[in-house]
């Protein structure tokens, strides 16, 4: 048994498996040159230290998919038997009130009787039964008593052993609040569930940008304007699914009390004056994407209406929240974002502890994963986790999504009441189908009087200040953002954001930053732009930032996944050759924020596995400095298979997820019986047969 050079044991078969090195006899003039390499965009890595790619056994593939040896069967390839809801509903039951799932307040006290529901209580009580099935004691100290916190999982938490006093009770509120705010507040959410939440500001908003319910003209408005655009319905990606609004229904909405169908809007009752509004909880359209609403966006020119039909639903907004929103320009906090480090908004792995992992490397800005405004109105707990801050997050934004200005003003004026952040950013950029097919993310640069609204009414509602992040254009050649910029300044934007690559493109061609550079040139004085792709050395960042003086900052995003330390790099101006065991650091630092945020009980542990799982699938990109013949790396480099300088190296650079799982255990233990994992992003710029 091998040691690394932190003291953790590692197994001396730990490199891939069946790898071999380059035969000695392989000749020299064989061996394509840097220049020719990398003009395949393949990493021109030192030949001491290539191998030849590993072998891939039936062991090997199932690993690379994802599965131990020994694990079970692929799940997707069996018949499930498809049951009913109330058959779910009683398995759920049962299952929290097994003895694997101990009740929290229990778990605390190591008191039976300190749970106030009792016997109406959702979890088991049983401590013996619990104690008894428990897997072992993990290796390390609770994150909890070596931060000198009382650990709030109690009995439940898997280090257990190294707690001063297990048996105390601590205020988990109260010490969750001190490092992490944000949270969703019970009669705040309760609220959303029964559609009983008031938004004054935001239907004031959308009274003052003339956003009428019940408008007939408006769709047809948008209609036109989607030809007007230029929007090719025979596209393949997914755009063919958009309807004449847009967007695309699901069936769900048929379903959701109090959906007004704009299908059944008839033509003939636009001659009859809109009926009074029923109450608020009921007159709202329900917070599901593209939930149906026939609020229509986009139309300015609505005088005629409300000349012929002056009392309207907008009508019934209480008047004292007219009382803010004055004609006259509004104070907007100030927000700089000049030459600062920013870390973009990445879903999934873009978390509250890897935040806090490039913080301490040197991040200057955060961000929090994009979070749907339909799901944020529906009170769901998971979207609004989203949204969480870190005390150590001293810069920081949240970025919403949403297909309709509604939606969005009403989602802004949620988070400026109850949530701590610096700048708001909405998203119009995300190339993903299922946002663009219900009209949100790219899908609005093809309707510019929506995405004109959707600003307005975010802007108007709150006075932080609200920043847009978008793409070049939807279809590639056809670059639109350059058009846009001038007049996002003018409907309230304090920054935006260019991706240099259309929706279309997705991440397969390298970021246009000449078009970026343009679109800055064309920016009006009080609209910050920053840039965003392919930044992943500070040589990058040099680069845009003296090609464009007027450019604010760049964002980065992939970079950041693959080397954290990126933000070190550009602050201190080298090209860091990090080791394996100040990596391996990195990663612990990240496993113990895991812990901290999600917990550390069994589930907490596991979740914290998941997210380190789907970082090292980003991770194990990375080339050392120190192994390449030109440097630096650059994002769209296909690295070869290699050798490390050590073995916890070459583990490291491995792109098997069994591997992956192999350093996971490193840090939290062996995983469970029958575990599984498979990457949830894979980019098709960056991608292997033999990924996993």
């Amino acid at each position: 048994m091998a040691e690394t050079s932190v003291g953790i044991p590692m197994d001396s078969e730990a490199t891939v498996e069946g790898s071999q090195p380059l035969p000695p006899s392989f000749p020299d003039e064989l061996q394509p040159s840097p220049e020719e390499l990398i003009a395949k965009s393949i990493a021109p890595v030192k030949r001491e230290f290539l191998r030849l790619p590993p072998r891939r056994t039936d062991s090997a593939t199932r690993a690379t998919d994802g599965k131990l040896e020994g694990g079970k069967t692929n799940s997707s390839k069996l018949v499930k038997e498809k049951k009913s809801k109330r058959q779910l509903k009683r398995e759920r039951r049962e299952e929290r009130k097994c003895a694997v799932n101990l009740c929290p307040e229990v778990a605390k006290t190591g008191d039976v009787n300190s749970c106030p529901y009792g016997a109406k209580c959702r979890f088991g009580h049983d401590l013996e039964a619990f104690k008894a099935q428990k897997p072992a004691d993990l290796e390390g100290i609770c994150p909890f008593t070596s931060a000198e916190r009382r650990c709030p999982y109690g009995l439940s938490c898997r280090f257990l052993g190294t707690h001063k006093d297990p048996s105390s009770s601590g205020n988990l509120d109260a010490q969750t609040e001190i490092c992490e705010v944000n949270g969703l507040k019970k009669d705040v959410q309760r609220l959303l569930w029964k559609n009983k939440m008031k938004f004054p500001k935001a239907d004031a908003a959308l009274k003052l940008i003339g956003h009428v319910k019940g408008s007939g003209k408006m769709k047809n408005l948008e209609d036109n304007e989607e030809y007007e655009v230029g929007v090719d319905h025979s596209i393949s990606n997914g755009s063919q699914d958009l309807n004449k609004n847009g967007s695309k229904r699901d069936d769900d909405e048929k379903c959701f009390p109090g959906v007004v169908e704009e299908d059944s809007v008839d033509v003939a009752d636009e001659s009859r004056p809109p009926k009074r509004a029923k109450p608020f909880d009921n007159d709202n359209p329900p917070c599901e994407v593209n939930s149906g609403s026939s609020v229509g966006e986009g139309d300015d020119n609505l005088c005629s209406d409300k000349e012929a039909h002056p009392r309207s639903a907008m009508d019934d907004v209480p008047p004292e929240s007219d009382s803010c929103l004055k004609l006259h320009p509004r104070e907007k906090k100030l927000i700089d974002f000049r030459r600062k480090l920013y870390l973009a908004p990445l879903t999934t792995v873009g978390n509250l502890p890897f935040r806090r992992v490039c913080k301490a490397l040197g991040a200057d800005v955060t961000c929090g994963e994009m979070a749907m405004c339909t799901n944020l109105l529906q009170g769901q707990a998971s979207e609004w986790a989203l949204l969480r801050r870190h005390s150590t997050e001293d810069f920081f934004g949240v970025q919403i999504c949403g297909a309709y200005p509604d939606h969005v003003a009403r989602a802004v004026e949620l988070i400026d009441k109850h949530c701590s952040v610096d700048f708001i950013d909405i998203n119009m950029g995300c190339p993903i189908d299922i946002v663009v097919n219900k009209g949100a993310g790219s899908a609005l640069l093809t309707k510019p009087l929506r995405m004109k609204n959707v600003i307005r009414s975010a802007s108007i509602t709150t006075d932080k200040p609200i920043t847009v992040k978008v793409r070049t254009g939807y279809f590639e050649g056809k670059n639109c953002a350059d058009s846009r910029i001038s007049d996002i300044g003018l409907w309230g934007a304090s920054a935006v954001t260019v991706h240099g690559r259309t929706r279309q493109q997705r991440y397969s061609k390298l970021a246009d930053w000449d078009y970026i550079n343009h679109c800055v040139k064309k920016a009006p004085d009080g609209v910050q732009v920053l840039g965003n792709g392919d930044v992943f050395s500070f040589l990058d960042w040099n680069k845009h930032m003296s090609d464009c003086p007027e450019l604010s900052t760049c964002m980065i995003a992939r970079g950041a996944l693959i080397k954290p330390w990126i933000f070190t790099e550009i602050k201190e101006q080298r090209h860091w050759d990090i080791s394996s065991s100040e990596r391996l650091d990195i990663l612990k630092d990240y496993v113990r924020f895991g812990l901290e945020h999600w917990g550390s009980d069994s589930k907490g542990v596991e979740t914290t596995r998941h997210f380190l799982l789907e970082w090292l699938s980003y991770n194990s990109r990375y080339i050392p400095v120190g192994l390449l013949d030109v440097i630096p790396q650059r994002l769209n480099w296909r690295p070869p298979a290699y050798y490390g300088r050590d073995e916890l190296e070459t583990l490291m650079s491995s792109d098997s997820a069994a591997d992956w799982i192999r350093i996971s255990e490193m840090l939290l233990g062996k995983v469970p019986a029958g575990f599984s994992f498979m990457p949830k992003h894979k980019s098709n710029a960056y991608d292997t047969a033999e990924n996993g």
